[in-house]
C-alpha cells in the first residue's frame, strides 16, 4: 500500500515536471518524507547515506545572458535535488585536464544555465545553528565547477566537522565577464555578472540555509586559486555586505593578479562577426562556440592579451581585487595561504618531465647548477634561506620552490594586517605525497583534499594511509575550527597565532606540522628578483 501511493505521487510529480525518471523515483521512494526541505521557491527532495544529507543540483538563481542573475522561480509539488547541476560552459579542450593524475576530476553536462549549488548536511530543519562553509572554484575566472575534482566531495567535511558545506557553479569566461558596459545601460552589469552569480548564491543560502541545520549568521566563503581571487573580490562589494562573515583563500594571491580586460577586445570581435555597435545584441544569442570563435580570432587580429576577471565597472565592483584590501575587508576575520612548490607548472601536468629529470636523484652539485639556472647570481643565497626556511626540505626541492603565490600571499597578509582589524591567519602546505616517489611536491591544488577531509577518497593524488589522513584530520580541523569560531586553533596542531607585523606566525603544514615566524622573509626577495 506504501509503495502504490509513492507511485502515485511519483505520476503526480513526473506530470508535473519534477519527479521524471526511475532514478528520481528510487530516491523518493527510498527518502519518503525524510529528505524533503522547504525553500523560498519550493519542497526539494534530496538524498541521505552515512549519517549526512545531500541536496545536488539545487537551483540558486535563473539568468539571460550578460544579464543579471534573477530569484528563482516558485514551482508547486516536490523538486528532486539528487544531481548535480550542469557546469557552465568553458572554452573547448582535448577534453582531459593535463593534471588528471595528481588532481582527479569529474567531467559533467555543461550549460549556459549554471546557476546550482550542492549542499552537503547532518541534519535538517533541527535548528543545528552549523557554520556554513561555502566553496568556490577555481581554474582561473575561465574554467572549473563547484564538483570538478572529486576533492571537492562535502560528505566528509560536514560530517567529520558538523557543519553544512556547500559548492556551486557559476557564469565565468565570456558569459561572465565580457565588458560590454560601453554599449548601453542594458549592459551596464555585463563586466561582472560572474560575481553577481556568486552573490545570488550567498543571497539564498541567507534565506534558506536554516531549513538545512545551517546558521545564516555565520557564513564562511573559502576557494583556492581562482577561487581565492573570487573570495577577495567579494570582501570588496557592497551587494555582498553581510552575505558571509568569514574568509579562506588558498593559492589566491599572486604577484601578477590583474583585472579583467574584456571591453578592450569588443570592437574588433564585433567586426570578426560582421556587426556594427548597432547590433551588439545579437552576441546575446549567437552559440556560445561561435562567440569564443569570434573573441580569438579578435585577439589573433589585434594582438590583443584578453584576460578574463572582475572589472572595476564602479557599478558592481569599485575596488582593485589585487593585494589592496577593500575597508570592508577590515572587519572579516581571514585565513590564507598557499603550497610551497607549486608555481612551475611542470610539476602538475608533466609528471615525465619529473620522472626524467628525477629529483630525488640529483647531487648536490646538480642541484645547485639547476638554482643557477633559475636563480642566477642569487642562487647561493637562495640555497641558504631556503634550507633556513624549510629544514626538512632538500636542496633539490629549492629549485621547484613557487614564486608566484608565496609572494603575493605575503603581500596580502601584510595589506590585511595593516587595517588594524580582524586577525590574519597564516599558512604555507608543504607536505609532498609519496605519489610517485613525492616527485610532484606540493603542487597547485595539493592542498584540497586534505581541506575538504577527503585524503582517501583521492588517495592516487594523497598516497592515502596513516600520513594522509592525520593531515586531512589537522587542515580540515582548521578549516572547520575558523568557520566555527574565526581561530583554526585545535589539539591536532602547536599553537597558532594570528599573524601580526612583529611576529609573523605561519602555520607550515607537514607531516610534522609547526609554526615558524617571518620564515621566509629573507627568502622570498631573492626569487622575484
Amino acid at each position: 500500500m506504501h509503495k502504490q501511493i509513492l507511485w502515485s505521487v511519483a505520476l503526480v510529480l513526473a506530470f508535473a515536471g519534477n519527479i521524471t525518471s526511475a532514478q528520481d523515483f528510487r530516491a523518493y521512494e527510498a527518502s519518503s518524507d525524510k529528505t524533503l526541505v522547504e525553500t523560498e521557491a519550493g519542497t526539494l527532495m534530496g538524498g541521505y547515506a552515512d549519517g549526512i544529507y545531500n541536496f545536488r543540483g539545487v537551483r540558486y538563481a535563473q539568468a539571460e545572458r550578460f544579464m543579471m542573475p534573477q530569484p528563482v522561480d516558485h514551482w508547486e509539488g516536490i523538486r528532486t535535488a539528487v544531481k548535480f547541476g550542469e557546469n557552465c560552459l568553458i572554452p573547448s579542450s582535448d577534453g582531459v585536464a593535463n593534471d588528471e593524475l595528481f588532481n582527479p576530476h569529474r567531467y559533467m553536462p555543461m550549460n549556459e544555465d549554471c546557476q546550482f549549488l550542492n549542499i552537503w548536511t547532518p541534519e535538517i530543519s533541527d535548528d543545528g545553528e552549523r557554520p556554513v562553509m561555502v566553496w568556490i572554484h577555481g581554474g582561473g575566472f575561465t574554467n572549473g565547477s563547484g564538483i570538478e575534482m572529486v576533492g571537492f566531495d562535502g560528505h566528509n567535511l560536514s560530517k567529520s566537522g558538523d557543519v553544512v558545506v556547500i559548492t556551486l557553479n557559476h557564469r565565468i569566461n565570456a558569459l561572465g565577464f565580457l565588458n560590454l558596459g560601453a554599449y548601453g545601460d542594458k549592459y551596464k552589469y555585463s563586466a561582472n555578472v560572474g560575481l553577481a552569480d556568486l552573490v545570488a548564491a550567498l543571497e539564498w543560502i541567507q534565506a534558506n540555509i536554516e531549513h538545512f541545520g545551517g546558521d545564516p549568521e555565520n557564513v564562511t566563503i573559502m576557494g583556492q586559486s581562482g577561487g581565492g581571487r573570487k573570495v577577495r573580490a567579494l570582501t570588496a562589494m557592497e551587494s555582498a555586505d553581510g552575505l558571509f562573515h568569514k574568509a579562506i583563500v588558498q593559492s589566491g594571491a599572486s604577484v601578477t593578479d590583474t583585472t579583467g580586460n574584456s571591453a578592450g577586445i569588443i570592437e574588433a570581435t564585433l567586426d570578426v562577426l560582421g556587426l556594427d555597435e548597432s547590433e551588439v545584441g545579437q552576441l546575446e544569442e549567437i552559440p556560445y562556440l561561435d562567440l569564443l570563435s569570434a573573441l580569438r580570432q579578435a585577439e589573433e587580429q589585434t594582438g590583443f592579451d584578453l584576460t578574463w576577471g572582475p572589472s572595476i565597472d564602479n557599478v558592481l565592483v569599485t575596488h582593485p581585487t589585487g593585494n589592496v584590501w577593500s575597508e570592508r575587508a577590515k572587519d572579516i576575520p581571514l585565513l590564507i595561504g598557499s603550497n610551497l612548490t607549486e608555481r612551475p607548472t611542470v610539476i602538475r601536468n608533466s609528471p615525465e618531465s619529473l620522472l626524467a629529470d628525477n629529483k630525488n636523484d640529483w647531487s648536490d652539485q646538480y642541484a645547485r647548477q639547476k638554482l643557477q639556472s633559475r636563480f642566477g647570481d642569487n642562487a647561493r643565497a637562495v640555497e641558504r634561506e631556503f634550507l633556513k626556511a624549510y629544514p626538512n626540505k632538500s636542496l633539490a626541492d629549492a629549485y621547484f620552490i613557487d614564486d608566484h603565490y608565496r609572494p603575493g600571499t605575503a603581500d596580502a597578509v601584510l595589506a590585511k594586517v595593516r587595517q588594524d582589524g580582524a586577525p590574519v591567519y597564516s599558512y604555507v602546505f608543504t607536505r609532498f605525497s609519496p605519489v610517485m616517489d613525492g616527485i610532484a611536491m606540493a603542487w597547485h591544488c595539493a592542498e584540497i583534499p586534505y581541506v575538504f577531509n577527503n585524503a582517501e577518497l583521492v588517495s592516487t593524488s594523497t598516497g592515502g594511509g596513516p600520513e594522509a589522513a592525520a593531515m586531512a584530520y589537522k587542515m580540515s580541523s582548521a578549516w572547520v575550527n575558523f568557520a566555527r569560531y574565526g581561530d583554526p586553533n585545535h589539539d591536532g596542531l602547536p599553537k597558532w597565532p594570528a599573524y601580526s607585523a612583529d611576529v609573523g606566525a605561519t602555520m607550515i603544514f607537514d607531516n610534522v606540522s609547526e609554526v615558524r615566524y617571518h620564515h621566509d622573509r629573507d627568502l622570498l626577495p631573492l626569487i622575484t628578483n
